[in-house]
C-alpha cells in the first residue's frame, strides 16, 4: 500500500516538472539581422547647360549617355537635367543641328549633383562628293566608309570581320591594327586602355601620342578609354589612319598628328 502511494507521488512530481510553466512568456529567439543582402543602389544627378561659343543658350540640343537609354533635350534656356543616374563613369554626347557635336567622360557620385557646361561650335556646311553604291543599299556614312576603304589609305575592319573575331570587349579589336598600340594606364582606381600611335608607344601620362577617336563623327575626349565604346556586336566598322597625311579632310585638323580612329555603330548613334 505504501509502495503504491509512493509510486503515484513520484509520477505526479515528474509530470509537474515536465509541464510548461503557464505564468512564463516564451519568447522565440530571432536570429540577428543580416546586413549581407544586396546594397541599395546609389544614384546621382546631372544639371547642365548647352550654349554656343558666344555663351548664348541653345534650345533643342540633345544630350545622350552612351550605353543607356538616356536622351534629353535642352529647353529655351539651354538647360537640361538628368536624375536618378546610377553611380559610375559615363560618356556624354551632345548634338544639335547646325553645330559640331561634342562629348565628355564624367563620373557620377552618390547623392551628388554634377554640373556640366558645353559650348558647341557652328558647323561649316560642306558638300561631299557623290558616292555611287552598286551593291545593297547602305547608309550615307557607311557608303562613305566603303568609298574610303576602296582607296586603301588606312586600315579597315568591316562588320563581318568584327563578327568573325567574336570579341567581348571593343579594346580587343584595336589590337589587330598595325598602327595602334593599345596601352593600359593604371593611374586611377581602374585600368583604362588608350589607343596610342605605334610610332610612339608608352603611357599617355608620360608624353606618348594618343590617337583621336571619333564615334559616329563625334570627337571623343583625348586620350579616350576604349572600354567606354559600345560592345563589338553594335559596331558596323572601324577605320584607322596613322598620320595626318592619310586622314580624310573632314576628320583632319589641329592636334591630329598622332592619327585618327573612326568608329561606326550599326544604328548611327
Amino acid at each position: 500500500m505504501f509502495s503504491a502511494v509512493r509510486f503515484r507521488l513520484v509520477v505526479a512530481i515528474v509530470a509537474m516538472a515536465s509541464a510548461p510553466y503557464l505564468g512564463a512568456q516564451v519568447r522565440p529567439v530571432r536570429p540577428p539581422s543580416s546586413s549581407s543582402g544586396p546594397p541599395a543602389r546609389a544614384f546621382g544627378t546631372i544639371d547642365g547647360i548647352v550654349s554656343d561659343t558666344s555663351l548664348v543658350p541653345l534650345q533643342a540640343a540633345f544630350v545622350s549617355i552612351l550605353g543607356t537609354s538616356v536622351r534629353v533635350g535642352t529647353g529655351p534656356n539651354g538647360r537640361f537635367r538628368i536624375t536618378k543616374l546610377p553611380v559610375g563613369q559615363y560618356l556624354v554626347i551632345v548634338k544639335r543641328a547646325g553645330y559640331r557635336p561634342t562629348s565628355s567622360v564624367i563620373d557620377v557620385a552618390d547623392s551628388d549633383t554634377l554640373r556640366l557646361s558645353y559650348a558647341l561650335e557652328t558647323a561649316n556646311s560642306t558638300t561631299l562628293e557623290t558616292v555611287v553604291v552598286t551593291e545593297k543599299a547602305l547608309s550615307v556614312r557607311m557608303a562613305e566608309f566603303e568609298a574610303r576603304r576602296k582607296l586603301g589609305m588606312g586600315e579597315f575592319m568591316t562588320a563581318d570581320e568584327i563578327a568573325q573575331r567574336n570579341s567581348v570587349f571593343p579594346t580587343e579589336l584595336f589590337r589587330k591594327f598595325l598602327s595602334v598600340n593599345v596601352s593600359p594606364s593604371r593611374t586611377t582606381s581602374m585600368t583604362q586602355y588608350f589607343a596610342l600611335s605605334r610610332r610612339e608607344g608608352g603611357n599617355p601620362s608620360l608624353g606618348a601620342c594618343p590617337m583621336q577617336v571619333y564615334l559616329d563623327r563625334v570627337p571623343l575626349p583625348n586620350p579616350f578609354n576604349l572600354d567606354l565604346l559600345p560592345s563589338p556586336k553594335e559596331l558596323a566598322g572601324i577605320e584607322v589612319y596613322p598620320g595626318s597625311s592619310t586622314i580624310p579632310p573632314e576628320f583632319n585638323g589641329f592636334n591630329r598628328g598622332c592619327g585618327v580612329i573612326l568608329v561606326w555603330t550599326k544604328d548611327g548613334g
